[in-house]
């Protein structure tokens, strides 16, 4: 007899059932890179009002990321804890509250530390997000589900540079940007209280009354004959401790799950996070250093994350026909050669906007992809906060590259050798992923072999059997 979770992950897509998850659970991610992308319209724009040197400017983005690796942290565990639709509400509330409060900053410091407690609410959107549509998605169309997630991810970034390049010539034009995002904020988290709880995680949390609940309802909604099933036996977990020592907890708990393939989430996602940030936090201050306008730069910049879309449109219909460690072996470095490439040819405006337009294109092929295949490499009762701490690994460091790419790397090493060192570094995690970690394209979530790395045969034949 088949176990509930294998029931849900083997329902038929439909748009009015799983779909709708996979539009509110977008939306939230939507905000997250809109609030992400607004730190690079952000830094020239404080910076000039406050009068921060280039250094200090850099910490504008340093506090929203930080606080966004706590929030992964936490809120990775708290939904591992309490539950996806809970935390799914909550993380909205948080970020929209500080956003507010950020918009009316009197002083740099008290605009740093409410960047820093939105980041905290906002940063848990994507370990939650992922994690209960993923739960939600049938695994034949999961690769594509999950890749089509990162779709809202440009979306917003676009929304972002619309938004700011529009607000320029307004007074007081960075507090707006930041009040502009708070009413769809506010509303999502309204709609996000219909979302039912995952049923993988009742199963797992040994709530099977709730879990046949949602179960059923989904068999009935997706046009299913029903048919018998089991709930697995409840995982025992140690819920003793404060959220802090909960944390550390599931820490300790995702490298012992498997040491090697959460060193390969953790250096993928370092890697390429941190050419992402540091490209995305910085463009508009290095194109306006270059000779751009203020709304020429924020342009450029906004083109850069439209393409993404296309980017993600692509790693959709790439990822589960190539595989999740093909698409992100070969768009990881090609995003990062890119950027060395912009770099070379900022003498030639027109060729570096289109070589910044090429990064926007295969760095959104390769993120949401990458999303994908970590968020698959853990069991259920991992799932969230195993994406969390790899994304909050990730958050720590690329936290700091805007402080460290303004201070030290560009007017130092200047921008070709530091792009070229970012990339070498995409490199190394893109190896490391693929001697160390399996493909999870096609199979059940929970079962995914992680004993030892996939050869391609084997690879094949898992699909077969799939």
């Amino acid at each position: 007899m088949r176990t509930g979770d294998q029931i849900v992950q083997d329902l038929p897509w439909r748009w009015g059932v799983q779909g709708k998850i996979f539009l509110i659970g977008g939306l939230g991610y939507m905000f997250d890179a809109w609030d992400v992308a607004l730190n690079g319209f952000l830094t020239p724009l404080v910076g000039t009002e406050f009068g921060l040197t280039p250094g200090q400017k850099g910490l504008v983005a340093t506090a929203n990321l930080i606080g966004m690796a706590v929030g992964a942290v936490a809120w990775g565990t708290v939904a591992d804890r309490i539950g996806r639709k809970k935390a799914f509400s909550i993380t909205l509330l948080i970020f929209a509250l500080f956003s507010v409060l950020g918009a009316l900053s009197p002083n740099i410091e008290m605009f740093l530390a409410l960047r820093f407690l939105a980041g905290v609410g906002l940063g848990g959107c994507i370990p939650v997000d992922y994690a209960i549509v993923s739960e939600f998605s049938p695994r034949k169309s999961r690769g594509r589900v999950l890749s089509a997630m990162d779709g809202w991810w440009p979306i917003g970034a676009t929304l972002a540079g619309v938004s700011a390049t529009l607000l320029v010539p307004v007074d007081g034009n960075w507090r707006w940007m930041l009040v502009l995002m708070i009413l769809p904020a506010l509303l999502l988290f309204w709609i996000r209280r219909g979302v039912p709880e995952s049923p993988l995680y009742l199963s797992r949390m040994g709530r099977e009354a709730e879990a046949r609940v949602v179960i059923d309802d989904l068999v009935a909604r997706t046009g299913t004959t029903p048919e018998p099933y089991v709930i697995p036996v409840a995982v025992d977990e140690d819920k003793r401790g404060g959220a802090w020592a909960a944390a550390l907890d599931q820490l300790r708990r995702v490298w012992a799950f498997n040491p090697r393939i959460t060193g390969v989430a953790w250096s993928l996602f370092i890697a390429v996070m941190l050419v992402y940030y540091a490209a995305l936090s910085w463009m508009p201050s290095i194109l306006k250093a270059e000779g751009f306008g203020e709304i020429a730069a924020f342009a450029s910049t906004t083109l850069m994350n439209a393409l993404g879309i296309v980017g993600v449109a692509i790693s959709v219909l790439v990822v589960d026909r190539y595989g999740r460690k093909r698409v992100i072996a070969i768009a990881g470095p090609v995003a990062a050669a890119t950027l060395v490439l912009f770099s070379l040819l900022l003498g030639t405006p027109t060729l570096a906007v289109i070589a910044i337009g090429a990064f926007g294109l295969f760095a959104l092929i390769v993120i949401p992809v990458m999303y994908a295949y970590v968020s698959e490499l853990y069991p259920t009762e991992l799932r969230a906060s195993g994406f969390g701490w790899a994304s909050s690994s990730s958050r720590a460091i690329t936290g700091f590259a805007p402080l460290l790419f303004g201070s030290v790397l560009w007017p130092v090493l200047g921008l070709p050798l530091t792009f070229t060192l970012l990339g070498v570094l995409v490199v190394g995690a893109v190896v490391f992923m693929w001697v160390g970690a399996p493909e999870t394209a096609g199979r059940e979530l929970d079962r995914i072999t992680t004993d030892v790395p996939d050869t391609p045969a084997s690879t094949g034949s898992e699909r077969s059997r799939a």
